[in-house]
Formats: C-alpha cells, structure tokens, sequence
C-alpha cells in the first residue's frame, strides 16, 4: 500500500516589513478550505497575528499537547486553561484550529460537504495510539461521510531521517497491528533495517495506511515532500536540535 508525497504551494505574506512564507495543500485549497503550514519563522509571533492574515473575526484555538489520542471539539474549549489534547474538531463557525509540531505529523483533515474541519498532532505515540482513527470516527459521529474527508498531512520527518532501535520498532507493530506474530516481524524488521542497530520507520506510511484502512479514499490524502529534519533551516526538527520550539499550522471552520 504505497503512497506519494506533493510538493506543497509556498504563499507569503507581510507582517511589519518581514515577508512570511507558509505552505498550503492544493488538495485543501481546492475546496477552499482556509489553512497554513508554517516554517519556523513563524514561532516569532503571536498566532492571534498570523491567524489576522487569513481571518479576522474568528476565535484561535490550540491544546497543550502531550502525544496521546485525546481530542476536543470546538464548542467544549475552554479558553481559560490549556486542555492536555492532541487533535481539535471544529463543530462551529468561526474556529481557527491549531497544532504545533517538530518531526510529528501535522495532519489537517477536512470535510467537503458538512465543511467539518479538525486537526491532530501525531507521531509515532499518535500512531500507536489510533488518534487518526479516533478523529475519522469522532467527525462521523457529528455528521460526516468518509467519502468526502480531505486529509493533509504536512511537513514531518521522513522515512530516511527517522531511525528507531529494535525495542521501539517491535512495540510499535504490536501495537497498531493489536497483535502480530514473529514471521511479520521478521519481514518487518528486514524492511526497515538501515544499521545493525537501527531501523528506518515510516510515519507517514502508517498514516497513510490507518487513513486508508478506515475509508478515506487514496487521492483525497495530500502528503507533503518536506522532511522537518533534513530542511532544517526551515522548519525545527526536535530529532535535530532537541529543543522545545515548534512549527505552528492551522486549518479554520466556515
């Protein structure tokens, strides 16, 4: 079950006398869905700032963030305290929903026809975790069909810069595949290997693969070309510079 990446259109604007350039999904933009991907320039400012370039009269909101599989909906935020959350779904108008991320996934989804909009902050944990899976159910439980859910996943780490040991490679499987026995694992392992210690692992595949698993048809996933770690001049990458600072990205409500 293979996928492809894109290469995401750069927009810019103007705040002060800095240009500020972010990336969008043409799959998103199609559908005229209001979102961005921000570089790490962005962090130098408030997000009330950057949301003011694209909507001026909607309400921000963003989670503290702990890599698990908790999601809120809009109407349930409460602005006075930050909620321990990875994914916000937007069940109103006017809700600018962001994530921030540093390798993770900032994966944006997007109904075409209830114009239902969410976002998740998902990673290796996240994948274990099934917040995708949680977030596909929790948008069709408020009225959703699967068959119109655009998802795009930005900017993250790749395949190649993503290295993991044996121990953390078989916990993974276990648990997204619930079970799996020792010829999968195997396979798996020989696939993966890049060193005698290390193995390659692949979270936009495992992305790709719950999404598809769970009934988002294939060319309704954009998949940004962009590795966190290797464009690190651009983007921070906590695998890089193990440091705290994050790429901010948002998606907003009708």
């Amino acid at each position: 079950m293979g996928y492809r990446t894109n290469e995401f259109k750069n927009n810019s604007f103007e705040i002060g006398k800095k240009n500020l350039q972010y990336y969008i999904s043409t799959l998103l933009k199609e559908f005229k869905f209001t979102h961005a991907f921000f570089p790490k320039v962005s962090s130098e400012y408030p997000i009330e700032k950057l949301a003011y370039k694209f909507n001026s009269n909607k309400i921000n909101y963003f989670n503290k963030q702990i890599h698990s599989n908790n999601i809120v909906l809009g109407s349930k935020y409460d602005q006075s305290r930050r909620i321990e959350a990875d994914g916000i779904i937007s069940d109103k108008s006017n809700q600018n929903i962001w994530i921030y991320t540093a390798d993770c996934m900032p994966i944006l989804f997007a109904d075409k026809g209830s114009r239902i909009v969410a976002a998740a902050h998902c990673g290796r944990k996240g994948l274990e975790k099934k917040i995708i899976i949680k977030i596909l159910d929790a948008m069709k439980n408020l009225g959703s069909q699967k068959k119109n859910i655009l998802v795009a996943i930005g900017p993250s780490i790749s395949k190649e810069n993503y290295l993991v040991d044996e121990k953390c490679l078989k916990d993974f499987y276990k648990k997204i595949f619930n079970e799996i026995d020792s010829n999968q694992l195997i396979d798996m392992k020989n696939r993966h290997k890049n060193s005698k210690h290390k193995y390659n692992l692949d979270i936009r595949e495992y992305a790709y693969k719950q999404l598809i698993n769970n009934g988002i048809i294939p060319h309704h996933i954009d998949i940004s070309n962009k590795c966190t770690y290797k464009a690190n001049s651009e983007f921070f990458s906590w695998r890089k510079e193990k440091n705290s600072k994050r790429n901010w990205n948002f998606i907003s409500s009708k």
